[in-house]
């Protein structure tokens, strides 16, 4: 009998234990849902890098990552393995990838050429062998439609920049506005024009940004940026992405889900980084961006509610948006929905 009750004694307690573990267990996961999607926690930040108004922060990887490779937009035209062609119409292009890789592109990359250059509007995952793909794009260039010297109307030459302000950034991914690209592209030439000392806006195509963007003065100024920080990724092959500045106010951040992808594109990307801290110059009289400011926009700007977009059937882009930041999310579903590129932009 005293072996009975002690038995009992002993399963109800070993009940409650088992009960309570469960219990735990089960808030544990609802918790792990309920987080944002990343933390800022999983990341390492060094700096500030810094030359004149434009301050880095290297973003590094706390665990060792191992996606898929790709060739970038820039390689693959370069490589002609790809072909971006004219649609004759304003807010889509076509894109075929013809190798056996594939091809990653981002918002905000420009192709130079066809009857007006373009900025491509969303983050896209070319696949091998593709056949003719519809790409979202916004026009950077107003009034031409037809070809420039000798480039090509049909097709897209080239893709070496980027767009260069966030203010054309949030015209396209956020807004979704032709109208609000065009007129940031035009308050970008204005500012630029004011900061180098001349017009950059070119004879040829005087509403073009990539024309803008390649007038000597606005190169030979952005080279002295280019020159000061292009080196420090060098030797540190856990850095994913990075945070910027400009006159001391966090301007935006990306983040890749691998070294080797974060370093085919950071030049492209510095590049930008330098024409819009131009644009904005600021000698003195500001207060230096920290690395707890950093955290703290990265941190804010995951918190909204997610929404997501399917963009192709292999790519979709969760957005996480408020009145001060916006975050862009791209997963790839042929690794499992995971990511491949995280873009945050702050809107004031």
């Amino acid at each position: 009998m005293k072996n009975n009750k002690l038995a009992l004694i002993l399963g109800t307690m070993l009940a409650i234990v088992c009960g309570g573990l469960l219990i735990a267990a089960q808030t544990r996961n609802s918790n792990v849902q309920k987080r944002p999607q990343i933390d800022a926690g999983n990341y390492r930040l060094s700096g500030p890098y810094t030359h004149k108004n434009l301050s880095i922060f290297l973003i590094h990887s706390k665990t060792t990552t191992r996606t898929k490779t790709f060739l970038t937009l820039q390689e693959a035209l370069e490589q002609k393995k790809v072909v971006v062609y004219e649609t004759q119409n304003v807010n889509e292009l076509a894109i075929e990838n013809r190798s056996s890789e594939d091809v990653y592109v981002q918002a905000g990359d420009i192709v130079k050429g066809g009857q007006q250059d373009r900025m491509l509007g969303v983050d896209f995952i070319v696949p091998p062998k593709s056949g003719r793909l519809p790409i979202a794009a916004f026009c950077v260039e107003h009034g031409r439609w037809s070809g420039r010297g000798n480039e090509r109307s049909s097709v897209f030459s080239s893709s070496s920049d980027a767009a260069v302000t966030r203010e054309i950034k949030l015209a396209a991914k956020s807004a979704n506005s032709q109208g609000e690209v065009w007129e940031n592209v035009r308050l970008a030439q204005d500012k630029l024009s004011e900061n180098v000392g001349g017009r950059v806006n070119s004879t040829v195509s005087a509403s073009s940004l990539q024309l803008a963007v390649e007038n000597t003065r606005v190169r030979a100024t952005a080279d002295s940026y280019i020159q000061a920080l292009a080196n420090i990724v060098a030797k540190q092959d856990d850095v994913i992405g990075y945070v910027f500045a400009i006159n001391g106010n966090v301007n935006s951040a990306d983040v890749y889900s691998s070294n080797a992808l974060f370093r085919k594109l950071w030049p492209k990307l510095l590049k930008a980084n330098a024409v819009e801290a131009i644009a904005n110059l600021q000698q003195n009289g500001f207060k230096p961006a920290s690395a707890d400011n950093a955290k703290t926009f990265l941190n804010d700007a995951e918190k909204p509610k997610p929404s997501e977009k399917e963009v192709t059937s292999r790519v979709k882009v969760v957005t996480r948006e408020d009145d001060q930041n916006v975050f862009f999310e791209t997963k790839d579903e042929a690794q499992k929905g995971a990511w491949v590129h995280r873009n945050y932009i702050k809107k004031n």
